[in-house]
């Protein structure tokens, strides 16, 4: 059988039609979805800050060192308002029907969300803030190395451009927090901190490409009443283990309990958003828009805990927008071999139906690069079969 490789390209520009103007490549790179989409990577940005701010008050101001719990709450809420709903379900997405096909695998990925909240929180007690802001990272590189794995999403030299880019955005912040003597943490034991930092980035960088499929293959609203019934159940032992004591030490009054509610507010927010974007866009595109996080919480420092200001913020600021919008401009793609890879569905939640076996001599079967979304000026994608 003879093989038939068929191109489709886009149509030449003719001959005597004028280049496009700076002004109309500008407009073209700044489209609409991009920016909506960078507004929306900025939104998780400000709530990570926020849950930042409220973490700071109650440990700094009131004492209040309780991490397991705040993430208790959390569960507790996405408990009440998701698994609920998916209880209350017929048919195939019930909470039940769930159990009986997933629950080990939810139980997993719960577990690995809670022990990598607590890694990074425990962190800080034996590193420094700077350490813990550059090896946080590391989970940039571990997305896209599972993306590329096991989501097969292929990238493209621009996108590698603007990780790099956002990555030499965090360095400058580092930097401009050392010069200005913002070592803030212990420092001792400094190693076990960093491993510490490691570990947890590792494995934000699993849950998020886990939930980047669960999203887009199966449901927001199952991803999140999982982690709601798991995370609620196991944060709850792992709190009557190891935070009793420091729970019973906490001065209760009306100001800690309003910052432990809007903590949980903060968090239960960016859990139940969080979904919506990587659905619209990647968990790489989400973890490169959260690099601009630190940098909030240092302009709001500014008023709040009177920190010097340094032109290098500013300056790693838009180092950071301009590495997204470098990402952001280009699609990525998905290669899809059957014989390897196998996905749920939208439609039923069912298993791609299995090909027959390849007789002697057969061709191989064909690979297909197909964009996740429609980007202006690319080529159309070309199948080899």
């Amino acid at each position: 059988m003879i093989s038939v490789v068929s191109t489709v390209e886009s149509a030449p520009r003719g001959a005597g039609s004028p280049a496009p103007s700076l002004l109309q490549r500008i407009r073209r790179l700044l489209s609409r979805e991009l920016l909506v989409t960078l507004a929306l990577g900025q939104v998780l940005s400000l709530l990570i800050c926020a849950i930042g701010l409220t973490s700071k008050y109650l440990a700094d101001d009131f004492h209040a060192n309780t991490p397991v719990f705040q993430s208790f709450l959390n569960y507790i809420l996405l408990f009440l308002v998701y698994t609920t709903t998916l209880a209350v379900r017929q048919g195939e997405g019930n909470l039940l029907a769930i159990l009986k096909q997933r629950w080990w695998k939810y139980m997993i990925l719960g577990l690995i969300d809670i022990e990598a909240n607590y890694l990074v929180l425990k962190a800080y007690q034996y590193t420094t803030l700077s350490s813990v802001q550059l090896l946080d990272c590391f989970v940039i590189p571990v997305v896209l190395l599972l993306s590329w794995f096991f989501l097969l999403v292929r990238y493209k030299a621009v996108h590698f451009l603007g990780a790099g880019l956002c990555l030499l955005g965090v360095g400058c912040m580092v930097g401009a927090d050392v010069l200005l003597g913002r070592q803030q943490g212990l420092g001792e034991q400094k190693l076990f901190g960093d491993l510490l930092v490691l570990g947890g980035a590792t494995l934000y960088g699993i849950s998020n490409v886990c939930e980047e499929f669960i999203v887009k293959n199966l449901s927001r609203v199952e991803f999140l009443g999982m982690m709601g019934l798991f995370g609620s159940f196991f944060s709850g032992i792992q709190l009557a283990i190891m935070e009793h004591k420091e729970l019973l030490k906490v001065s209760w009054d009306w100001q800690i309990g309003l910052l432990y509610l809007g903590f949980s507010a903060f968090m239960f927010s960016l859990y139940s958003f969080m979904p919506v974007v990587i659905k619209r866009t990647s968990a790489a595109s989400v973890n490169l828009s959260l690099l601009t996080a630190d940098l909030y919480s240092l302009f709001c420092g500014l008023f709040l805990f009177h920190y010097k200001f340094s032109a290098l913020y500013l300056l790693s600021f838009f180092i950071i927008i301009l590495g997204l919008l470098l990402y952001s401009s280009s699609s990525t793609f998905v290669a899809q071999d059957p014989r390897v890879y196998k996905q749920f569905r939208n439609t039923g939640g069912q298993l791609a139906p299995e090909r027959p076996p390849l007789s002697p001599g057969a061709p191989e079967p064909s690979v297909t690069y197909t964009s996740l979304g429609p980007e202006l000026g690319d080529e159309l994608p070309v199948r080899v079969g």
